[in-house]
This record gives structure tokens, sequence and C-alpha cells, in this order.
């Protein structure tokens, strides 16, 4: 299922840059090569500039639409179900050989208490 969304959305986007590459932003391109300067033919200036318009909009939303169904059908996008890496597992499975000091009682004998008179000044 999942091949065929990915197929639809690359045959999807090479139709859409092939449509707006066809389209000039100066109002030339495809639509001034077939109508040309009369208006009364069947496929005029106007109708092409509409179908392309219309061509580009329905492909971008299409792809849009398949991007999103990709997303909501792929079973391994969801956090839940994505497996932990090597790591994380040897992590979480490893026996702690690491205490802290705090969970230990001290050996150490606490330290002098440090005089805190100042000296006086020689005068």
């Amino acid at each position: 299922m999942i091949t065929l969304f990915m197929l639809l959305i690359i045959t999807v986007s090479v139709l859409l840059m092939l449509v707006v590459l066809v389209q000039n932003p100066k109002g030339g391109g495809l639509s001034s090569a077939f109508g040309g300067d009369s208006g009364n033919m069947l496929g005029g200036v106007r109708r092409t500039n509409d179908f392309l318009e219309k061509s580009t909009w329905t492909l971008a939303i299409s792809l849009l639409v398949l991007v999103l169904l990709v997303n909501v059908t792929n079973p391994s996008s969801s956090i839940e179900s994505t497996p932990e890496s090597q790591i994380d597992e040897k992590i979480d499975n490893a026996a702690p050989t690491f205490q802290s000091p705090m969970s230990q009682p001290s050996q150490v004998s606490p330290p002098e208490p440090v005089d805190m008179n100042l000296p006086e000044s020689a005068e």
C-alpha cells in the first residue's frame, strides 16, 4: 500500500513539475503558442491558461493529500511502534554497575572546621 502511494507521489510530483515548467510567468508559454492572437479558437489563450492553472492546483492538492495519506497509513511513523535502538536496549537491560557516592556509607572523615576569624591588622 505504501509503495503504491509512493509511486503516485512520484508521478504527481513529476507531472506538477512539467505543468509548472510549461507555464510562462509573463503570460506567454504554452498558451501563446496554441492560442496566438485569435481568441475565437477552441484552445485559445484564456482556456489554456485556465487549464494550466487548474491542473497546477489539482496536482498540488493531490500531492498534499497523498503525502498526508502516507503519513496516516504508515505504521512505522507512529511514536509508540518505533523500535528502540540497540544502544537504548543495552542501556535498559544492563545491570547497574555504578553506584552513586550518596548511596554508600561514607568512610571518609568529615572535613575539619575552618577558622572564620580574621587576623588582626598590625598597626
